[in-house]
């Protein structure tokens, strides 16, 4: 369930404010469209883009530059590790949020081994996504 903090009504369509743009990576289309769902009907964020493979990701994200990557770890033709650490060299101020069913064996040294990314399970829920999306980008999320 997800935090009071994140039942609120999303900002009105068209406002002034720059959104912060997310670009989301995950080869399971119905991953895609809920985290997409929640970003932009809880947060004050917008996705810009998505892609299904960590070869895809590096060109979508060296194309639209956005403010924070969000990366499956488990991907076809490159692992979501391998796409971060090249997103990493083009794009060096952007965030990447790794999500993975496997977080507890990549937290710690072994995930700074390949390259700086926070590490967030799938197993609990869009929340703490949702708060490290705010804490990433500056809390511009949050009311």
């Amino acid at each position: 369930m997800l935090d009071s903090k994140y039942s609120r009504e999303p900002g009105p369509p068209g406002q002034d404010s720059p959104l912060a743009n997310i670009l989301l990576v995950d080869d399971s289309d119905f991953e895609r469209f809920t985290i997409r769902a929640a970003v932009e009907g809880l947060t004050q964020f917008r996705v810009c883009g998505e892609a299904s493979n960590g070869v895809d990701a590096i060109q979508k994200a060296t194309e639209l530059k956005p403010d924070l990557v969000v990366m499956d770890l488990a991907m076809p033709l490159m692992n979501g590790l391998e796409a971060a650490t090249v997103i990493k060299n083009a794009l060096p101020g952007v965030p990447i949020v790794l999500l993975t069913l496997y977080a507890e064996q990549l937290r710690g040294p072994r995930s700074s081994a390949f390259c700086d990314v926070t590490v967030l399970s799938k197993t609990e829920g869009l929340a703490p996504l949702l708060e490290c999306l705010d804490r990433l980008l500056g809390d511009s999320g949050s009311e």
